[in-house]
């Protein structure tokens, strides 16, 4: 089953690092739909899970982990912007740009591909955030306006 996969992958990335888990409700109702809620609070506090997060709550999170594992394609972004290694827990992505800067490895769901690529990942800094990912890009906007604006004042 995927989610127990995962999970195991999740309780071995723990023994090197504590693992963060802001778990969505419908994830939280498989865990003990599946008879997982024991073993995840059996893993504690290695694996914490927590309540769904806002989203500044979640980025500030995420802008101090030295790993973040996701099947989220905005998180795959947002990491990169952010220069911290991502693993993607599918087998494809939508964010192809993500893995060309090498921020992001895409490993699928199986228990010993993730654990190998985070041990891998969190050996490694990367420093590749791809070009204009620089936040100015509300600049540049307001200037390709403005110079297409005939009689604009600059």
């Amino acid at each position: 089953m995927t989610l127990a996969r995962i999970l195991s992958a999740l309780e071995r990335v723990g023994e090197r690092l504590p693992v963060v888990f802001p778990i969505h409700p419908r994830t939280r109702a498989r865990l003990a739909e599946f008879g997982l809620a024991d073993r995840v609070r059996a893993a504690s506090p290695r694996l914490r899970l927590t309540e769904p997060l806002g989203y500044l709550d979640f980025l500030r999170l995420m802008s101090g982990a030295r790993l973040v594992l996701t099947d989220s394609g905005g998180l795959q972004e947002e990491t990169t912007a952010l220069n911290i290694p991502c693993l993607t827990l599918r087998e494809n992505t939508e964010r192809p740009i993500t893995v060309t800067m090498g921020t992001n490895r895409v490993v699928g769901t199986d228990e010993e591909r993730i654990v190998v690529a985070a041990a891998e990942s969190l050996d490694v800094r990367r420093d590749s955030v791809p070009p204009l990912w620089d936040g100015q890009a509300a600049d540049r906007i307001l200037n390709a306006l403005l110079e297409a604006t005939p009689g604009s004042a600059r």
